[in-house]
């Protein structure tokens, strides 16, 4: 358990040495700890520069006159060499410790067809024998479209029970031993908002869905605290490498991410940045831990909440209003039920505690929408931020909505192009006016952010920034772009990674852009992504990442 008055202490500790940084840096002749020039910066602000002077943990200059003017023998300066300097990037909706644990696991995403997907499950199986196989994720519309069952993988994981992820994380592939553990038979029945996929005899193939999942879930052994430590120390290696200075974590369902990230918060900075939010049904305890302790610091914080309103598209239990094309028995699921969801929001905001919600379908979309209205006619106006996780599928009569009640659109422009390639086989052409809408929704005046949903898509704003500008889905089918009425530019991009985000985790007083008195969160970039051919956006490279002022990540090449 974390030592509360060490993690107050080193709060307290830290928020005296900002306030002295803030002082120094302020000061006429203060020297500046580190400048970076000759580059070209991109301040957020609609300004270029070339210039930016660091002290502490600010920026205090940007332009060369206001930096040259500050530099002294003990500062070091960094030749940007013509790079292209911005703040770095945040991304609004990351499953960190997943996605971190994925990278050590194997990769079934990219397989070519059953064979090749066996083959790689019985090498994992045999460099762990009889420890559970908790990942990659899969997708089965890159192998044909037929979903995997357990028979598949049954004979190369006899002793070692498997329960490897689809890619959208809402559904399960499990071998026969894990299903025997998690006590799931012919007889069990389906959980409320879950689904155990079956065959034509009644029996479970394998596949479990939404909250059947947690059927399986609750057998699972739990990693240790230095397993779980260790691997999120990497997945922070991993996003500096990609520019992030922060990353949103909205997990619905556990707190053991949150309570990982406090752990090695108590022993020092965690080197990237850390807003996360915790199970909904779990408000009480979280403002019970504000009230104590408030709401943490610049590299943890904590005050939100995340529900799921329904499932996903890929696994057809995003809930619509209408049947879906491809299984008209079904127009999806309801993974929380809308009283309880209701009760748990109308209070938790009461509470003074920022939510956000997952609704995929046009019609979990328009009932959060709803409730989000009703709670401000109940609790009364303040600044909420609401936020709506995917908001992938909206009905064009909605898309306004999101502007007028000022509620945020949480969007994973990656998404476009994967589930582009079949989108319309769920849904129908009617229903794609308002599929993953990003330019109706800037359009209407909606504030839009971007992130990637890791590890359901790669952890990598320069392909989020790819997929929104171009919408040219992965199987390259769509030259033109899928629905190219959505596509935005790269500076609105940039935006939602930066300065949106910012906004959107009340910290836009501080972060998100490069100028004096903010955060020294800066990425360097090995060209100007508004200035090149928008196919080569995913191999633009990040030479350089800067939290707080000091530099946390350098390429070879810089």
């Amino acid at each position: 358990m974390l030592d509360r008055r060490r993690f107050l202490g080193t709060g307290a500790a830290l928020a005296a040495m900002s306030t002295t940084f803030a002082r120094h840096a302020f000061a006429a002749d203060a020297p500046l700890d580190c400048a970076l020039v000759g580059g070209k910066v991109w301040t957020g602000t609609g300004v270029r520069s070339d210039a930016i002077g660091i002290v502490g943990d600010r920026i205090v200059a940007v332009g060369a006159g206001a930096v040259k003017a500050r530099m002294k023998s003990s500062t070091r300066v960094v030749d940007l060499k013509g790079a292209f300097a911005m703040p770095a990037f945040t991304d609004n909706h990351t499953h960190f410790l997943i996605g971190s644990n994925t990278l050590s696991r194997p990769d079934l995403l990219n397989v070519k067809d059953r064979a090749e997907f066996v083959a790689r499950v019985a090498a994992a199986v045999n460099a762990e024998p009889n420890t559970w196989l908790l990942g990659g994720s899969w997708d089965e519309q890159r192998i044909g479209g037929e979903l995997p069952t357990r028979e598949w993988i049954d004979a190369v994981s006899p002793n070692t029970p498997v329960a490897v992820p689809r890619t959208d994380l809402h559904s399960y592939l499990c071998n026969s031993l894990a299903l025997k553990l998690a006590g799931i038979t012919r007889d069990t029945p389906d959980p409320a908002g879950g689904v155990i996929v079956r065959d034509a005899k009644g029996e479970p193939t394998g596949v479990v869905k939404d909250n059947a999942k947690n059927l399986v879930d609750r057998v699972i052994p739990p990693l240790t605290h230095e397993q779980l430590e260790a691997s999120l120390r990497g997945g922070v290696a991993h996003g500096l490498k990609h520019g992030f200075a922060q990353v949103h974590v909205p997990d619905p369902f556990d707190w053991d991410c949150f309570d990982a990230l406090r752990r090695l918060r108590a022993k020092g900075e965690t080197d990237m940045r850390f807003y996360n939010f915790v199970p909904l049904r779990d408000w009480e305890k979280m403002a019970a831990l504000v009230k104590a302790e408030g709401r943490g610091d610049d590299w943890l914080r904590w005050g939100g909440l995340k529900a799921l309103v329904d499932g996903s598209l890929g696994a057809r239990t995003a809930l619509f209003h209408d049947p879906y094309t491809d299984d008209p028995h079904t127009r999806g699921v309801r993974v929380m039920p809308l009283a309880d969801l209701r009760e748990a929001v109308i209070a938790a905001d009461r509470a003074g505690l920022h939510i956000t919600v997952h609704a995929i379908g046009d019609e979990a979309n328009d009932d959060i929408l709803d409730l989000y209205a009703e709670v401000e006619t109940l609790n009364g106006k303040r600044d909420r931020r609401f936020r709506v996780e995917h908001a992938q599928h909206i009905a064009p009569a909605t898309i306004p909505r999101f502007a007028k009640q000022k509620v945020i659109a949480s969007v994973q422009p990656y998404h476009a192009i994967d589930d582009g390639r079949w989108a319309v086989k769920r849904i129908g052409e009617k229903r794609l006016n308002g599929t993953y809408a990003f330019g109706s929704l800037m359009r209407s005046g909606a504030t839009v952010t971007f992130g990637s949903d890791w590890p359901v898509a790669p952890l990598s704003a320069m392909e989020g920034i790819y997929a929104a500008v171009l919408r040219e889905t992965i199987d390259g089918a769509n030259p033109q772009g899928w629905l190219p009425d959505q596509k935005v530019t790269v500076e609105q991009s940039l935006h939602a990674y930066t300065v949106a985000n910012a906004y959107a985790g009340f910290q836009e007083d501080r972060l998100g852009r490069i100028a004096p008195g903010f955060l020294a969160d800066i990425a360097v970039l090995d060209a100007d992504p508004m200035a090149i051919d928008p196919e080569k956006l995913p191999r633009v490279e990040v030479l350089r990442t800067f939290v707080g002022g000091r530099e946390r990540f350098t390429a070879a090449s810089a």
